[in-house]
């Protein structure tokens, strides 16, 4: 029995496979005005990239996904489904799944058929901000798979860690999957794997899904493509201000910039202000002032090598145990052991 994990219990849906808690959504929603105030008012100026996944921004990232220039998604698929089997077999079992930033759950679904493949049932634990998305993958996940069972958690990754939001009765595995990790500045992401992994018991394992270092012009064109929709996604961004804050952003006055940073191996997003201008936030009673060519910061997408993981894994006390890549070798999957 794995006690460090507690799970609240939440009233059942009518099949009695889906149980939904809700969490830090609302708390995190009611945060926006703030980190708009905080961010806006900070030179150099920036935005919090989570703020990117309204339900606009989500469906806007699902269309990102199947851009020819964003390989990510294809190349974990491809990782998951000719590795899947091994992936479990080198877990052993049976698991549970965990998942962090679970989304659509659309590339869980290869390894949760595997694992019913080879155990007669299946707990799920999603977790993602967005309520919506997950009871509607949780709604078809249990609708495709008689034998899968859904602990959904609507809520921040740290706070279901933190406050022991969740149960499992069995062995974990954890998945950490799309290059999600690299949505973190390098410390925060420390401190999140390093959360996972005191949730874990020995012989737990954590799949992480990681985008690998690689020339400027693929990193490059993978967040800005020529079709324009990652320009949308991000210019989103101030469109939720106008719409949730009473914004006057002009979203045809900004131009969406992506340049990867070498040094730092990350692919850092903004919004420059194409000349000088004055935006009014009513709901802050606020006046912002753009220089000709000011940015805002609004995401860093970091990029890693086999030592960068080894490295952070081993700072949170896991052992990498296997790693698998597409035929490009663009992406890679690990799978981390808690010893």
């Amino acid at each position: 029995m794995n006690t460090t994990l507690r799970e609240r219990h939440e009233p059942r849906d009518p099949t009695g496979r889906l149980r939904l808690h809700k969490g830090g959504e609302a708390a995190i929603t009611g945060s926006f005005a703030d980190d708009v105030r905080a961010g806006l008012s900070a030179r150099p100026k920036r935005l919090s990239p989570m703020y990117l996944y309204d339900a606009l921004g989500s469906a806007l990232f699902e269309a990102i996904c199947l851009l020819p220039e964003y390989y990510l998604t294809r190349a974990e698929t491809e990782i998951l489904e000719r590795d899947a089997g091994a992936i479990l077999d080198a877990v052993g079992g049976p698991v549970e799944l965990v998942e962090l930033g679970s989304g659509s759950s659309g590339k869980t679904r290869l390894l949760i058929a595997e694992a019913l493949r080879r155990q007669p049932a299946l707990t799920y634990h999603p977790i993602d901000i967005s309520e919506t998305a997950l009871v509607a993958a949780a709604r078809g996940l249990t609708s495709d798979f008689a034998g899968l069972h859904i602990a959904a958690h609507a809520d921040d990754y740290f706070h279901v860690l933190a406050g022991g939001g969740l149960a499992t009765t069995g062995r974990v595995l954890a998945l950490f999957m799309g290059s999600n990790i690299g949505n973190y500045e390098p410390a925060r992401a420390a401190e999140l794997l390093s959360a996972l992994s005191a949730a874990l018991q020995p012989g737990d394992g954590v799949l992480l899904g990681a985008d690998m270092k690689k020339d400027a012009r693929t990193l490059e064109s993978a967040y800005d493509d020529a079709t324009g929709v990652t320009a949308a996604f991000n210019k989103n961004l101030l469109g939720r201000i106008n719409r949730e804050l009473g914004g006057t952003f002009d979203l045809r006055a900004f131009k969406h910039v992506a340049h990867y940073d070498e040094r730092k191996g990350s692919v850092d997003s903004f919004l420059a202000s194409k000349w000088p201008q004055t935006v009014r936030i009513a709901a802050l009673d606020m006046e912002v002032r753009f220089d000709g060519g000011e940015s805002i910061h609004t995401e860093s997408s970091y990029k890693f090598s086999p030592d960068d993981v080894e490295r952070i894994g081993t700072r949170a006390g896991l052992a990498v145990r296997g790693r698998w890549t597409d035929s490009a070798e663009r992406f890679g999957v690990w799978l981390l052991i808690k010893p």
